[in-house]
């Protein structure tokens, strides 16, 4: 188990700071000895402290006002969520420059749109492939000051570019003396220089339906956020995570990364997203933040290798999981919970969900997530094993978390209720809106689209569709641009549909429902590539040593879908064995939904959908426009063609 602080109460740095450089500052003062970041190197997990993380960043800091850089000047930062992300975001706003992540293996036109839409003026760049794709992209980028390889980058040969800018002098190189770091009063200048109300950061949204636009998320958004954090979360000095999603994702980079900055705790740095779950038992933290796929993708898992077992085991186990959803219920709606059902909770706790909490390093207080629903028996199925799950909900725009089910106050299947002093009401044709001081300043360079967002009284309209219960809970339905109004007039959420077929197969990644002014719901069901390649290897259709690579492959970079990944699978999916699994979980998903919402027939896709095709966006969010386009003809001919797909009724 890693170093910590001592067990104690956190405290906030944002309440006492007037912007992000100095709430960071202040951290480092109160806690300079203690643990800030941990990176694994030669097998063993190296210390930053608060004091050396600050004196790190200062270093940065120099090397950027070296270039001339001042406050309001763009920094952009490529690469994974590793140390020195950190170390340039915190040097960056010491001086208050504006910083915004760009997500890894994106094309050369989308970083170029990024670094001229930006005006960026400096971007650290940490991987051979990526330092290729953004010299490629800066050609039509005159405001480009400078590249700087760090990491992998910096290690290979550079080619001529006179914007190139060696990694030692911002101390990126650990072989080399870097900058003297910038000295207290000049940095006191800096500080006291940055306006509240200036953008502290970009974030990029996903881009699902056009190009990306670019929230400006001011200090003053960020720090009264963070300044919140103890109306919804436990946290104390000692407490650990574990990090490994994109920094350039706003939950990542402004509830994690600046709120363990806010409150002083540890994170270790994952090697890659391939070494997470080892690295679970190394770490053992006791917080973690997750997108909600990691929760179905590990329910799962459990219940496809629980039908593996033998009768006597299953029946323990549906009789520890009957015992915990019990205790869950009760605690939930705040009723005592009977001597009798604890006994039988400690019994089902000692054979059952011990090793649950084992795959997860075993000290995890609780998860926080949100970006899309966890359907319900999975959050019941983590409750009981004594591993709560509080689901949040936000946007970019409105700085990340605007709702959240909390400690004593928790409703399975919403996304809690507001954080005060956030508004939020839901409009007439069901969309929710919010108001308050975490709403963003506006979309840099786009005053149009910031006006269609944002009503002249101050109302985000999100484009979400929720309700809001009688005791304050909101439950997400759908996206309102997402709605399905059938041939018939009837409307129809989407991601409900999906979610229920889903969560039905462990050989299924995406379902993509369809029925836009169609007579009935059809879809398309993209196959999960891991669990179809093993079942190929029962089948004889695939090698073992076939899917050791392509296993590989995927667990080193979970967003990809290469051609050799796609070929491996379509030899499975067209197998009778495997449409047959298929056919019958889109069968029992159709059981959980109303007649009109049933998918009546659908078709199998011979690969994942991707990122390659268009079909994903970073954050491995559905483009449905995308989608569409890419498979119309698959769509026509499930409505034109009986003999074609599959039929689900």
């Amino acid at each position: 188990m890693l170093e910590t602080a001592p067990h104690a109460p956190v405290t906030y740095a944002s309440r006492s700071a007037r912007n992000v450089g100095e709430m960071f500052r202040i951290r480092a003062k109160r806690s300079g000895p203690s643990p800030a970041l941990y990176a694994k190197r030669d097998g063993r997990w190296d210390k930053t402290t608060w004091a050396g993380f600050y004196d790190e960043a200062r270093e940065v800091l120099a090397g950027l006002l070296a270039l001339g850089l001042g406050r309001g000047d763009k920094v952009a930062i490529l690469g994974d969520t590793h140390k020195p992300w950190a170390v340039l975001d915190m040097g960056a706003q010491l001086g208050g420059l504006v910083t915004y992540g760009i997500y890894p293996k994106q094309p050369v036109d989308h970083i170029r749109y990024l670094l001229s839409h930006a005006d960026t003026r400096v971007i650290f760049v940490d991987s051979p492939s990526e330092l290729l794709h953004v010299l490629a992209a800066a050609d039509q980028c005159p405001m480009l000051l400078a590249i700087v390889p760090y990491g992998r980058a910096a290690h290979v040969a550079l080619p001529p570019d006179p914007r190139i800018v060696p990694p030692s002098a911002f101390g990126l190189d650990p072989n080399a003396k870097g900058p003297t770091p910038t000295p207290e009063p000049e940095i006191d200048v800096l500080l006291a220089a940055i306006d509240p109300q200036d953008t502290a950061i970009l974030v990029y949204t996903s881009g699902t339906t056009g190009p990306p636009k670019a929230a400006m998320l001011t200090h003053f958004n960020i720090l009264d956020l963070l300044s919140t954090q103890s109306a919804f979360l436990d946290l104390y000095q000692d407490d650990l995570s574990l990090s490994f999603l994109p920094m350039a994702h706003v939950a990542e980079r402004i509830l994690a990364f600046y709120g363990r900055v806010c409150t002083g705790l540890a994170t270790a740095y994952a090697t890659s997203t391939a070494t997470v779950l080892d690295e679970l038992q190394e770490v053992q933290p006791t917080v973690f933040g997750s997108v909600p796929r990691i929760f179905e993708k590990a329910y799962i898992k459990l219940t496809s290798e629980l039908d593996k077992k033998p009768a006597a085991v299953r029946r323990l186990f549906a009789w520890a999981l009957n015992v915990g959803t019990r205790r869950t219920a009760l605690l939930h709606a705040k009723r005592p919970v009977p001597f009798a059902l604890r006994v039988q909770d400690t019994v089902a706790d000692r054979l059952v969900w011990r090793r649950v909490r084992h795959a997860f390093g075993g000290r995890v207080r609780f998860f926080v997530t949100g970006a899309a629903p966890i359907a319900r028996p999975i959050l019941e199925l983590f409750w009981a094993a004594k591993l709560p799950v509080y689901e949040a909900y936000g946007m970019t725009e409105s700085t990340v978390a605007t709702h959240i089910n909390r400690p004593g106050d928790v409703r399975l299947g919403s996304v809690g209720k507001v954080i005060p002093p956030m508004e939020c009401r839901i409009a007439e044709d069901g969309e929710i809106l919010l108001r308050g001081p975490w709403v963003m300043k506006g979309y840099y360079k786009q005053p149009e689209a910031t006006a269609a967002c944002i009503d002249n009284d101050g109302w985000l309209h999100t484009g979400d569709i929720g309700v809001v219960d009688a005791d304050g809970f909101l439950t997400i339905t759908d996206r309102k641009k997402h709605l399905i109004i059938t041939a018939g007039g009837k409307n129809l959420a989407p991601a409900n549909i999906e979610k229920a077929i889903r969560e039905e197969s462990p050989f299924i990644s995406q379902v993509h429902a369809h029925g836009d002014r169609r007579p009935f719901v059809a879809a398309l069901i993209a196959p999960s590539p891991i669990e179809t390649l093993e079942l190929g290897v029962t089948l004889g259709l695939v090698t073992g040593d076939d899917l050791e690579t392509r296993k590989a492959e995927l667990l080193a970079d979970p967003t990809s879908r290469t051609p050799a990944l796609e070929a491996a699978v379509g030899k499975v999916t067209r197998h009778p064995t495997f449409v047959d699994k298929i056919v019958a979980a889109v069968r029992r998903g159709n059981a959980k939904l109303a007649q009109v919402e049933q998918v009546r027939r659908f078709a199998i896709l011979d690969r994942d959908f991707s990122q390659e095709h268009g079909e994903l966006t970073p954050t491995m969010k559905l483009r449905r426009k995308d989608i569409e386009t890419n498979h119309a003809a698959t769509l026509d001919r499930l409505y034109a063609d009986p003999s074609f797909g599959h039929d689900a009724t």
